[in-house]
């Protein structure tokens, strides 16, 4: 009996340390970038030439602050009806990034809500 108890003691200190990982947190979840790389090809007389380019995509969550330098890049929705999305709240506002739409705060930069379309 005490072989078995000084056995599960000392496998819970040698298991201690891969149980105290930290979990990703939420805004690097959020910040997450779908990528891919497209590739072009150019014939030029008799030479190939190729072009590579990757291209990154954010994957948008709530709760994520777009930056100034985000919020100025991105397109306003103004006839949200068109896209069939609802009304915005006093101080909020639809925008456009790539084919997602985004509620955002003006305020604050917030991500209120998403569609993508």
């Amino acid at each position: 009996m005490k072989r078995l108890l000084i056995a599960l003691v000392a496998g819970s200190f040698l298991a201690a340390p891969m149980a105290s990982a930290q979990p990703a947190k939420p805004f690097e979840v959020a910040q997450v970038k779908e990528r891919h790389v497209e590739k072009n090809v150019y014939r030029h007389g008799k030479a190939k030439i190729v072009e590579k380019r990757v291209v990154g995509k954010k994957r948008w969550a709530r709760g994520h602050r777009l930056s100034p330098a985000e919020r100025r890049r991105i397109a306003a929705v103004n006839d949200y009806r068109r896209y069939r999305l609802y009304a915005p709240q006093r101080g909020q506002q639809w925008v456009r990034v790539d084919n997602d739409f985004l509620l955002i705060s003006v305020a604050t930069g917030a991500i209120v809500s998403l569609a993508t379309r």
